[in-house]
């Protein structure tokens, strides 16, 4: 039987699954793309917002992307444990997790766009 942990020991526990996670995520090259991207657009959220509040939502799409992908890659793991042969429910949640993180960089897209296109085009 699996004794649960409390207090600081969970918290840490906790805090060492989520740097394996992340491990796991650098693995796969979609989600190493957009930290990379990350790298470069979180600094440039702060460049390019006027208030805090604008700030937050360019840097909240960024992350937003990379919590989706991160989602995606656990749910395609979980679809390849069950097993590899062709389903048609394993392909459309590897296709719905697909579409989701799609959904994910079209908003990012479009609010980075309007963004940019009221620093430097707008009034």
């Amino acid at each position: 039987m699996h004794v649960k942990q409390t207090g600081l020991k969970r918290l840490l526990l906790a805090f060492g699954y989520s740097v394996q996670g992340f491990r796991s995520g650098w693995s796969e090259p979609a989600f190493r793309q957009e930290a990379m991207a990350a790298f470069f657009l979180l600094p440039l959220a702060w460049w390019l917002g006027n208030t805090w509040l604008e700030r937050a939502v360019l840097a909240g799409t960024v992350v937003a992307v990379m919590v989706v992908e991160l989602l995606n890659t656990a749910m395609e793991a979980t679809v390849d444990r069950v097993g590899f042969e062709l389903h048609p429910l394993s392909k459309k949640a590897k296709d719905l997790g697909s579409a989701a993180v799609l959904l994910s960089l079209c908003f990012g897209g479009v609010v980075w766009a309007g963004a940019l296109w009221q620093r430097f085009l707008g009034s």
